[in-house]
């Protein structure tokens, strides 16, 4: 059939027609009966049209009708649903040809994002900036941490290949690759007042480095598996780490001996998968595979408090700075906002998918979340109310950044685009 015509109006094995007129202009009702002009039995498969075929004329608008291609292209997308959908996107980066994981923001230039991902790139560049993008080249696997030190002057890219290389974003070449874990990089962070950079590997090891000089410092042993979480304490006394071995243990940097490991009941009972420090130094919120959440004293190395709502994996947590709150978000689809005085959860908001990532905003009365679905949303962390959704992405959300001014936020998707949504009004 003719691209632009319904086959529902066509009749069956139509092999040719005697009638002039085309089908893009016209519309034919006819009569499926036999033709009376058969000839002999090799053609009657064969149906030929004659003017006293015709039952009514039509004349249709080609502009009205469906073009097969568009129908297979909506099909593919899901009916088109997705198509029509609206991006609240200001600015979206394309640069990477693999899933993003990790999007970091300079803690000096309100404008500049780092974002890394499985193409084994990352890139520097700038929001609004479209004409700028420095790559990150050299590594030869997954780009997995990004991570600026706290006056901006240093990056860490961290990736599956082992290795760690430090860029001076001044200059924008490279200051130095750091090696020595004999895995993949999980995660990368910076000493709070120097250049002082720790990660956290696959093969159950922690290294630290002198980013200045390029040399080894320390190696922490003592998990028994991956090690998927971990920081410096904000005050730089000590480090925490969380391991796939269902532990926590708590460091001294100088010395690179384990202070306290805690483990069994009633901690938690599968791999750690986040980790987050209070402001002051003294609690540990560590979320586990096993959906529970547990607030450590660090300096006792003992659980104080248990946090049990969540029914699947948790993937994120961070403390609030102005209130005695936290943040929790997991795969059973939740954020809970948790009153830490009382233990029990302030706010639950439902989300239609797994909630991947998550940030305070501002002065703290905001949380944002990337989602399994693709979107970012912002939650009234007293009302538990979501008060804006961004659409714009097409897969799901892995990594969350806000840029030092509060007035962008930043998302990484495994759709291979960086996108960044206005939140000045939420700051």
């Amino acid at each position: 059939p003719n691209s632009q015509t319904p086959t529902a109006f066509l009749p069956p094995r139509r092999r040719s027609c005697s009638r002039s007129h085309t089908y893009d202009d016209v519309l034919w009702i006819i009569m499926n009966t036999p033709s009376p002009h058969h000839e002999d039995d090799e053609h009657e498969d064969e149906v030929f049209l004659e003017d006293s075929d015709i039952i009514e004329e039509i004349n249709v608008d080609e502009e009205e009708l469906v073009d097969a291609d568009d129908d297979d292209e909506e099909d593919e997308q899901g009916g088109g649903e997705f198509m029509d959908e609206a991006d609240d996107s200001l600015h979206t980066f394309t640069g990477h040809t693999g899933e993003l994981y990790t999007v970091t923001c300079s803690p000096t230039d309100a404008s500049l994002v780092v974002t890394g991902g499985g193409d084994d790139r990352g890139f520097m560049w700038k929001i609004g900036h479209g004409d700028f993008a420095f790559e990150l080249q050299g590594h030869t696997d997954s780009v997995s941490s990004l991570a600026f030190s706290s006056d901006g002057q240093l990056l860490a890219s961290g990736s599956l290949d082992g290795n760690i290389r430090v860029w001076d974003i001044t200059s924008g070449g490279l200051k130095g690759t750091l090696e020595g874990p004999e895995k993949g990089i999980e995660w990368v962070r910076w000493h709070p007042r120097g250049h002082l950079v720790l990660a956290g590997s696959e093969d159950s090891s922690i290294w630290m480095w002198n980013a200045d000089t390029n040399a080894f410092m320390n190696t922490f042993l003592g998990h028994a598996g991956s090690v998927t979480c971990g920081d410096f304490t904000p005050d730089g006394k000590l480090i925490c780490t969380g391991s796939d071995d269902a532990t926590l243990r708590v460091w001294d940097p100088k010395s690179a001996q384990s202070i306290h490991v805690v483990r069994g009941h009633p901690y938690h009972t599968e791999g750690l998968t986040c980790l987050a420090i209070s402001s002051d130094s003294t609690l540990a919120l560590t979320g586990s595979k096993d959906g529970s959440a547990h607030i450590v004293n660090i300096i006792t190395g003992k659980v104080v408090t248990s946090l049990s709502s969540h029914t699947d994996s948790i993937e994120c947590a961070s403390f609030s700075a102005s209130a005695p709150w936290a943040a929790t978000g997991g795969m059973d689809n939740k954020l809970i906002i948790w009153d830490l005085q009382q233990s029990l959860p302030r706010s639950t908001c439902e989300h239609p998918d797994g909630v991947a990532c998550l940030l305070w905003l501002g002065q703290y009365k905001h949380v944002a979340t990337g989602c399994v679905d693709g979107k970012v949303r912002i939650w009234d962390s007293r009302s538990g109310e979501c008060v804006r959704t961004f659409s714009g992405h097409a897969d799901a959300i892995q990594c969350l950044a806000a840029s030092s001014n509060g007035e962008y936020l930043v998302s990484v998707s495994i759709d291979e685009t960086s996108r960044v949504f206005e939140i000045a009004e939420f700051n």
